[in-house]
């Protein structure tokens, strides 16, 4: 088939050089497949957008600093791959593959990618039989108009009713649908925050987050999630006064990356915080019903105590499914107008037949979150024991929740493991993406939303990549291994 000419911007290549980084490997004579890999980690993680165009092989050699014959190997490598098309006259391109993924790793083997760069499950299985149930409902549903702003009263009662059972009460009119958490929070930004506004943010924290919050034309002002004790609160009441933002984000249910929980005593003493520096909060609880404990007590949210200063966001996505697209607002009512006004401007409502089969999940979720605790805590299990096997060296807390190992490597290196790990047939994100500036090339998150066996093997494959990229310079700091 002839290839289409490419839609998209064109990208130099000293910019190409400066994205990519040091992504040749410390001694490797496989440097087209270093640079072949090192762009398609770029290209599957979102930062060349298809239809790209990349810059000639002399330019891009020369920004390199390496032979145009090993930018040609790249090349070729990745138009194997599907990842990049040519027509002469016209250069080279973004493309994706139309069959598969991943790249040819040795002459004639072909690797399936398995991906660690989403912490995100497939459907529970209760998602059928509630899209059947919910088909039976949208017959009534056509005969209106189908724009809801503010999400479908069935639904919203049963969010509210949710809320309520643990330990919130709350009323259908505190609560607006949304099309997922991150367009929850972008909502939220687009009402409350103005440009040049400060917003707190955690440090390590979800790569959207920041992501939305600049392009919200706001500053993130980062504050510690500690990899081992959690969040510094008294760190976080300094911020409140001194950097006097106009509004602060929080994950405070098994946060991510860290798996972190903030337990009773700090959520009321952040509540007290941000009540005095009278700070809203957007409070995330994504990963909330991920509670992996086995018979601990629950935690109340944190807008239990936070009362009018809390603004919590929650999403569909980890519990039932991604492919929902639905989340939700839970905050006083007054707030929630001033967000309906600001939503006309952007979307007029969700889709109404995944709001009914929502509904229906939530109509007696319990057995469902049931089974997708279950699931989610073998993989957990299966992932610690990998580690064990295949990267002793590595440095981790279990979390007691949600979906990710906040692991901590034996020296700086998670650009160069993400890349090398994209050669062996895995995805990841590197540390720098969980950073507000970047940085944390000690860290590498590891999520265990896919099936045990699928996560066994890509721990394998990230111990052979670790293996190749590691230096031999000695280690200053001892790893510890895995703490419970």
């Amino acid at each position: 088939m002839t290839a289409q000419f490419p839609l998209g911007g064109r990208i130099s290549g000293g910019r190409l050089a400066t994205m990519l980084g040091d992504w040749r490997h410390s001694g490797s004579r496989r440097g087209g497949a270093d640079l072949a890999a090192a762009i398609e980690l770029h290209v599957l993680d979102g930062r060349l957008p298809v239809g790209t165009r990349l810059p000639a092989e002399r330019e891009l050699a020369d920004a390199l600093g390496v032979s145009r014959t090993l930018v040609g190997a790249a090349l070729d490598r990745l138009r194997e791959g599907g990842l990049v098309a040519s027509r002469q006259g016209a250069g080279s391109w973004i493309t994706f593959p139309r069959g598969g993924s991943g790249l040819q790793v040795h002459a004639g083997e072909r690797l399936d990618l398995i991906d660690l760069a989403h912490a995100s499950p497939s459907a529970v299985p209760a998602l059928l039989p509630a899209l059947d149930s919910a088909r039976g409902l949208f017959t009534a549903e056509l005969l209106d108009h189908g724009y809801g702003v503010r999400g479908l009263a069935v639904l919203r009662e049963r969010v509210a009713a949710r809320y309520t059972a643990r330990g919130l009460p709350t009323e259908p009119g505190q609560v607006l649908i949304t099309n997922g958490a991150q367009h929850a929070f972008a909502l939220v930004l687009r009402t409350l925050a103005g440009p040049g506004d400060r917003v707190l943010v955690e440090q390590p924290c979800y790569p959207n987050t920041p992501e939305a919050i600049r392009a919200a034309h706001t500053l993130p002002v980062p504050v510690a999630v500690d990899p081992r004790d959690g969040w510094d609160v008294p760190g976080i009441e300094a911020a409140l006064r001194q950097a006097a933002p106009r509004l602060a984000y929080f994950c405070v249910d098994f946060q991510n990356p860290t798996g972190h929980l903030l337990d009773a005593e700090d959520r009321e003493r952040l509540g007290a915080a941000l009540a005095r520096a009278r700070t809203p909060a957007v409070v995330d609880e994504t990963m909330a019903e991920l509670d992996l404990r086995d018979d601990a007590s629950p935690v109340p949210p944190l807008a239990a105590f936070a009362g009018e200063w809390a603004i919590t966001v929650g999403s569909a996505s980890k519990s039932f499914w991604g492919g929902l697209r639905l989340g939700w607002i839970r905050a006083q009512e007054d707030v929630l107008d001033r967000l309906v006004a600001a939503r006309w401007s952007l979307d007029l409502g969700s889709p109404v037949l995944e709001q009914l089969v929502l509904a229906e999940l939530l109509a007696d979720p319990d057995p469902v979150l049931r089974g997708r605790r279950a699931e989610v805590r073998e993989r957990r299990d299966a992932v610690v024991a990998a580690l064990g096997e295949h990267c002793p060296e590595w440095r981790f807390r279990v979390p007691e929740g949600g979906l990710s190992l906040w692991c901590g490597l034996p020296e700086p290196m998670s650009t160069r493991l993400s890349v090398a790990a994209a050669n062996h047939g895995v995805q990841v994100a590197q540390g720098s993406r969980f950073g507000v500036h970047g940085g944390l090339e000690r860290w590498l998150r590891l999520p265990f939303s896919l099936p045990p066996e699928r996560l066994t093997e890509a721990v394998r494959r990230l111990g052979v990549a670790a293996a190749s990229v590691v230096s031999t310079a000695p280690v200053l700091e001892s790893p510890a291994g895995a703490v419970t």
